[in-house]
């Protein structure tokens, strides 16, 4: 439609460089044309329209009422242009974003630690988290990756190894000089173990692997919040049972320490998971990969000190 409308596309930019610059020396320039050139384009727009669009005199170029209208429209279309332009080069060169789908805990002991080396490696994307406040549980949903136990139900999802459901029970250094392992005996009635609530085995069940609760006669504090567990543990206020893939960093750092020689060990094991139903971005592929670096390297840590 435009092409019957004007001579030329070419036209329209030699005329809005004139009447922006109010110049056809200046317009010339700028498109590397010589000045008889511009003219010859803008009197051919205005034969082909039958109306001035400028009005010459010897101090310069005006825009007749005709041409300020065209002038306006042009001007608010090239703007329209070069916002579109600069959305297509940001979208070539902005963040991408991955959604992990962790518990709380895993987030705030052990991917938060990690920030500053995360964004280093991977400069260019953004993490948005779904967080599980409780036990990791429930299906993935439609995130790039996700930590779960692994089950036989699982085939709709890849599937890597992540780390053992190896538990270990922790406190605080200041914690354990002050009241020694679980294994020793303790001043008053016995250690403070903090529990948390939300789990499939009752209190007495899950302990029952690393003390008799009834030996040891402890006071209890219950939390259904596992950083909560963990944050109380640092602060000195307890034993918390330690599972390895959230306080492998505390323990390597020494946050954390073993309060016993005992160990659960259940057999199973946590994988990362990405739906089978797209294909697994190479940011995702090279995040996950970087993931199960991370805490192989740990594990080889707690392995060299014997905490693992």
């Amino acid at each position: 439609m435009l092409g019957r409308l004007v001579p030329s596309a070419r036209g329209l930019l030699v005329f809005e460089a004139a009447a922006r610059t109010g110049s056809c020396s200046a317009a010339a320039r700028e498109f590397n044309l010589t000045q008889p050139s511009v003219s010859r384009n803008i009197a051919q727009l205005e034969a082909h329209l039958g109306m001035p669009l400028f009005i010459r005199s010897p101090s310069g170029m005006e825009l007749t009422p005709e041409g300020q209208v065209l002038h306006d429209a042009l001007s608010e279309g090239f703007q329209k242009v070069v916002a579109a332009l600069q959305e297509i080069v940001a979208q070539r060169t902005r963040q991408q974003v991955v959604e992990l789908s962790l518990s709380t805990a895993f987030v705030t002991h052990w991917f938060i630690p990690r920030m500053g080396a995360f964004h280093k490696v991977f400069p260019a994307v953004d993490l948005r988290f779904q967080l599980i406040s409780g036990a990791l549980r429930g299906p993935p949903g439609n995130v790039d990756l996700a930590m779960r136990m692994m089950t036989e139900h699982d085939s709709e999802f890849h599937s890597w190894p992540f780390a053992p459901e190896l538990i270990i029970p922790v406190c605080s250094p200041a914690y354990l000089a002050r009241n020694g392992t679980l294994e020793q005996a303790t001043r008053g009635s016995g250690h403070t173990l903090l529990h948390l609530s939300d789990t499939p085995l009752d209190r007495d069940t899950l302990w029952s692997g690393i003390v008799s609760s009834r030996a040891l006669r402890p006071t209890w504090i219950e939390f259904s919040d596992y950083g909560v567990v963990l944050q109380a543990a640092m602060n000195g206020e307890g034993v918390a049972l330690g599972w390895i893939t959230v306080v492998s960093r505390a323990l390597a750092v020494g946050s954390l320490v073993p309060a016993s020689s005992r160990r659960i060990r259940t057999g199973r094991s946590y994988h990362l998971l990405a739906s089978r139903a797209r294909p697994v971005r190479d940011v995702v592929a090279a995040i996950r990969d970087w993931m199960i670096a991370e805490m192989a390297g740990d594990m080889a840590l707690l392995a060299k000190q014997r905490m693992e």
